[in-house]
């Protein structure tokens, strides 16, 4: 049996290394962030705590500690969200599981292997994000849309999108109103859309002008009217 200066120190380290990973994705506007990172990684080490201790011999020591990988699933689906073809959420169901797998390891005793992990997860999620958006997959691009508001329009350049394998990511229209703030009959169209890695600008820029009532395009800061 291990003193309660042990058992405080494993708390408090599952503590810190779960509110690390869990700024990270309150930062990221994820649904499980900050203390539902604290909550799954300080009750993981919990549960490996009562496990080894708290259990008398000959008890399967790790059949509870065993519960923890299988159970923490339902906190994971729970932060999956799907829309369309687009699946949001993976990233924080694995940091969710991951941050379980630290509390088992530092409530072992396992400290070194806790604390890499945390740190390797950390790399992940802030650094290895940046590399993915902006190298592997194109990074997040704005484009801005000025067109005559009229039915069928957006579901045009969402076939124009599809057509160049371009995932859109959020929209949101607003009226456009003249100097006296009576409707002008235009709207502006934000897209937040993924492109693929290499993809020209011009392309789409072309493309999207040839859409009836399109009277202009602002692609990466690049403004292009219609004549």
């Amino acid at each position: 049996m291990i003193g309660y200066p042990e058992i405080l120190a494993r708390l408090l380290i599952s503590t810190v290394l779960g509110g690390i990973i869990g700024i990270e994705r309150e930062a990221s506007n994820r649904p499980a962030g900050f203390r539902t990172h604290i909550l799954v990684s300080v009750g993981s080490t919990l549960i490996m705590l009562v496990s080894m201790y708290a259990i008398p011999q000959p008890a399967d020591r790790a059949r509870i500690a065993a519960q923890v990988v299988s159970g923490i699933g339902f906190l994971g689906a729970g932060t999956i969200l799907r829309t369309g073809n687009h699946i949001r959420g993976l990233t924080t169901a694995a940091s969710l599981w991951v941050c379980a797998g630290i509390g088992l390891a530092i409530g072992s005793g396992y400290y070194f292997g806790g604390v890499v992990t945390a740190m390797i997860v950390l790399i992940s999620l802030v650094v290895l994000s940046k590399v993915e958006k902006n190298v592997l997959r194109g990074a997040n691009r704005l484009v801005k849309v000025t067109a005559v508001d009229r039915s069928g329009l957006i579901g045009e350049i969402g076939v124009l999108f599809g057509k160049h394998n371009i995932s859109i990511r959020n929209i949101s229209i607003e009226d456009i109103t003249d100097e006296g703030d009576e409707p002008s009959g235009l709207i502006e169209v934000k897209f937040y859309i993924k492109k693929p890695m290499g993809f020209d600008n011009r392309i789409l820029d072309n493309e999207l002008l040839q859409i009836q009532g399109i009277r202009s395009i602002d692609f990466d800061n690049s403004k292009i009217q219609n004549i």
